[in-house]
């Protein structure tokens, strides 16, 4: 499962520019959870052009057993109540399987609809964590265009699938330097993120 992740932008990327990314597995952690063993793994991607690093990101993600038929899903959390910005996305398959092609994800459970509800037993195809993060930064973008992000983390709290329509939102922080940003469903928060401007 991806669980989340940091991304640190150091310097611009050009549309021309000759790039490297270097990746490779920072960390591994085993722990028990509740539900049984989970396998903590943290890799870290550093894209480079002329200049040096440009981009840092790590991608949080967690092996799990395949959940039990008595499993208790945790109780869901209530997203913020007020937001500055909000955009309603509706998924539908075809958004899922560019997002797939793009990222180079051939994972089922965003595609095949026989798969995800009667092998895995998810009600609907499941949206990538990856894709409600790019939707939050879209979000800050459209919102502050102007706006300079140095820094931009996340972390998924629950899933979403493709049969309902879920809101992408966002508010400027306190301090004006921290964007706070979440995803939600009509019930429940599904990511929290938050975006650090210059």
């Amino acid at each position: 499962m991806f669980a989340g992740g940091r991304l640190q932008f150091q310097h611009a990327l050009r549309v021309d520019d000759a790039i490297t990314r270097r990746s490779r597995i920072i960390d591994v952690k085993r722990k028990e959870g509740r539900t049984g063993p989970l396998v903590f793994v943290i890799v870290r991607h550093e894209i480079s052009n002329a200049q040096g690093v440009a981009l840092t990101e790590e991608h949080d993600i967690v092996y799990r057993e395949h959940p039990r038929t008595d499993e208790v899903t945790p109780a869901p959390r209530a997203a913020p109540d007020a937001s500055a910005w909000s955009r309603e996305i509706r998924p539908d398959p075809v958004l899922l399987f560019r997002y797939s092609a793009l990222t180079l994800n051939n994972h089922r459970i965003h595609y095949d609809r026989r798969y995800v509800t009667e092998v895995e037993g998810y009600p609907g195809l499941v949206v990538h964590g990856p894709l409600l993060a790019t939707l939050l930064m879209d979000l800050l973008r459209r919102s502050l265009p102007e706006a300079q992000t140095t820094g931009f983390t996340f972390r998924a709290i629950r899933p979403l699938f493709d049969i309902a329509p879920f809101a992408v939102c966002g508010t400027i922080g306190q301090d004006r330097k921290s964007v706070p940003l979440w995803a939600k469903d009509a019930h429940s928060l599904a990511m929290e993120a938050t975006a650090t401007l210059a």
